[in-house]
């Protein structure tokens, strides 16, 4: 059984890399907190596609993959959470 362990170092202080290019965002209304939750959503959106190709192709189960990425899908709540105090 294998399970999922992002290695990633710390790079808040890094933009994207080229295989992480951040698309535009034109909304009407356009803030520089709704441009990092933007962000935030299209690297979350990434990370569950590499978690769902990794378990189609066998390499992590569904448990671990549905660990994953609701540990991913509480981060994206607490970004939004933190950049809009609502």
């Amino acid at each position: 059984m294998h399970s999922f362990q992002p290695n990633e170092p710390d790079r808040s202080d890094v933009g994207p890399t080229p295989l992480e290019a951040f698309s535009h965002y034109r909304g009407p209304d356009w803030s520089p907190e709704r441009l990092l939750f933007h962000q935030n959503l299209e690297r979350f959106a990434d990370r569950v596609g590499l978690i769902v190709g990794l378990q189609g192709n066998g390499k992590i189960t569904q448990d671990a993959a549905y660990d994953e990425i609701k540990k991913l899908w509480s981060e994206l709540g607490l970004s939004r959470s933190n950049l809009f105090e609502d």
